[in-house]
């Protein structure tokens, strides 16, 4: 079988190309999974013909990074790569920081949000919502957790650094507040770009803490770089997100057909990530209106 290699593309004009072929590489052998085939869909429901477009933040490993050879790796890059296979599609990946996610998916940018994106009331009726992970989050400290923080309410008074835009920053806010109200001292949040400059900030001491989902906390705890300090708060669904409701539905297809051959259940085992209860992948909202 051949691997089609999907291509990266670096910032909003998408003119700088690194081939991603380790993330095609990287991809599990498994027996019984979809083959390449025919295009289930074409334009106007995706941008470019014979190529599902996805945006990507790639600064949440082992979930999505790149490696020191430039290229795209993480078990949502594999999950993208074979998800466009089996609509007949070549992936191709533009590297763009989360908050500049939603307004691309509404410019028709990119076909598809692949950075794990948790689904919202609000968010469903922006674009159409198919939920496929489990996550929760966890709020990183230095190695050794020098302040000894153990809980929540041990970041009263506390700095953390986190992503702009993201439900990371929204549940920070709300720790804030929950500490507020219990008659803490709050939170003084620092907002970067994405999360490779948040943790810089606490590597460099610039922050106490820093937020982030579980799975990337627990990597980063693995290889000594941080102490996860709190784990499992707010646990909620991650989506795929997109902005065409014809794509939408052939990719819950394609989702459902790489269950059924247990590749999904295989790459999420592969690398720890909780898998959604329900037995089928679905929309989840009502979508643009």
């Amino acid at each position: 079988m051949t691997n089609k290699r999907p291509h990266v593309t670096a910032g909003l004009d998408r003119r700088t190309f690194l081939t991603a072929a380790g993330a095609a590489a990287g991809s599990l052998a498994l027996s019984g999974r979809p083959a390449s085939a025919q295009a289930k869909v074409s334009t106007p429901n995706i941008i470019k013909q014979g190529t599902l477009i996805m945006s990507i933040n790639p600064t949440l490993p082992p979930l999505q990074f790149v490696n020191d050879k430039g290229e795209l790796q993480g078990m949502r890059v594999e999950l993208g790569n074979e998800l466009a296979k089996t609509l007949g599609l070549t992936p191709e990946y533009v590297r763009i920081e989360f908050a500049a996610m939603v307004p691309g998916l509404a410019a028709k940018r990119w076909d598809m949000i692949n950075t794990g994106i948790f689904w919202t009331e609000e968010r469903s009726k922006l674009m159409y919502m198919v939920p496929y992970e489990l996550a929760a989050i966890s709020f990183l400290v230095g190695r050794g957790n020098p302040l000894n923080i153990a809980k929540w309410e041990d970041l009263a008074g506390r700095s953390v650094g986190v992503e702009l835009g993201g439900i990371e920053e929204r549940r920070t806010r709300e720790v804030d507040e929950m500490l507020k109200k219990a008659g803490l001292k709050g939170i003084e949040i620092r907002t970067f770009n994405n999360f490779a400059e948040a943790f810089q900030a606490l590597r460099a001491r610039q922050v106490d803490a820093a937020t982030s989902i579980d799975a990337t906390a627990m990597f980063w705890q693995g290889r000594g770089d941080f102490h996860r300090a709190v784990a499992g708060l707010f646990p909620q669904v991650a989506t795929f997100a997109f902005a065409n409701k014809t794509l939408a539905n052939e990719a819950v297809g394609g989702l459902n057909a790489l269950k059924k051959s247990g590749y999904y259940d295989q790459l999420f085992d592969k690398y720890g990530v909780l898998k959604i209860a329900e037995p089928e992948f679905s929309i989840r909202g009502p979508g643009p209106a």
